[in-house]
């Protein structure tokens, strides 16, 4: 049985990725309007019926903006840790309770039919995590708000097929660029984001544990733009003769649309 991804939306103003195995699908994260993830996910015939859980890695608002509308509207449960949930509870509006499920970082669970392994990463949260997904055989890892590779995020992400990796800013149009200086300071830390040239320097790394596919994710708008994300990691994957067409496939996803319907 194959893994199916979609990238619903990536990008700073909003992300909501889709897994689906056998009979069970999830979102990871859902920082979108409830209608515009309906939407998306619709271009691609997944029902939010069909939805079984709501998986978050961090409170902020294009993580979490529409999850509380879809687990009201659809009967959806809300998986967060414990940290995460108090930060985000009062952002959401009222949850079901039966619709509150809180996990444990670095712990494997069970959601029907996926296997889904929470590990904690650095980022300006209060307990963020990324996802890996799993049946034995096949995995698929979603990482994205990276402030750097550490060694427990290589530990759970190597040897996943599919890697949805953040690819956030160009660090030099990021210096130069809008931001005030207390902003690019938190975006350029170890509790920031991930840089171009340091995903592509990951992305070396994951094609040599066995990656097949990394699609580029998180882009900012006002520091990175899709070419030059593409291209960056593109080129440190060629200084070490890595073809993208012959040895693993790079993409960048939408920041806005669902894109990149994808199985594995």
């Amino acid at each position: 049985m194959n893994f199916k991804y979609i990238s619903v939306a990536s990008g700073s103003s909003g992300n909501c990725h889709y897994v689906g195995y056998k009979n069970t699908g999830v979102l990871v994260d859902a920082g979108l309007s409830g209608k515009k993830i309906k939407e998306n996910l619709e271009k691609f015939d997944v029902n939010l019926e069909n939805v079984s859980g709501i998986l978050i890695t961090h409170e902020h608002s294009d993580h979490i903006k529409g999850a509380g509308i879809l687990s009201r509207k659809y009967d959806i449960p809300i998986y967060a840790n414990e940290k995460t949930f108090q930060a985000m509870k009062d952002k959401i509006g009222d949850v079901k309770e039966k619709n509150i499920v809180i996990f444990k970082n670095n712990t494997k669970f069970s959601l029907n039919d996926i296997q889904i392994t929470p590990f904690s990463i650095h980022h300006d949260a209060v307990d963020p995590v990324a996802f890996s997904f799993d049946d034995e055989k096949t995995k698929i890892s979603i990482a994205t708000d990276l402030g750097y590779i550490c060694d427990n995020i290589r530990k759970n992400i190597y040897n996943s097929k599919l890697v949805v990796l953040e690819s956030n800013h160009d660090v030099e149009m990021l210096k130069m660029g809008p931001y005030p200086y207390y902003l690019k300071r938190r975006v350029l830390s170890k509790n920031g984001h991930l840089s171009n040239e340091d995903a592509g320097k990951f992305a070396l790394e994951l094609v040599e544990k066995g990656t097949q596919k990394i699609f580029l994710a998180h882009l900012s708008r006002e520091n990175n733009f899709p070419e030059l994300a593409f291209e960056t990691v593109k080129g440190i994957l060629k200084s070490k003769n890595i073809d993208i067409r012959k040895h693993v496939e790079l993409k960048v996803l939408d920041r806005n649309e669902a894109s990149n319907l994808c199985i594995v």
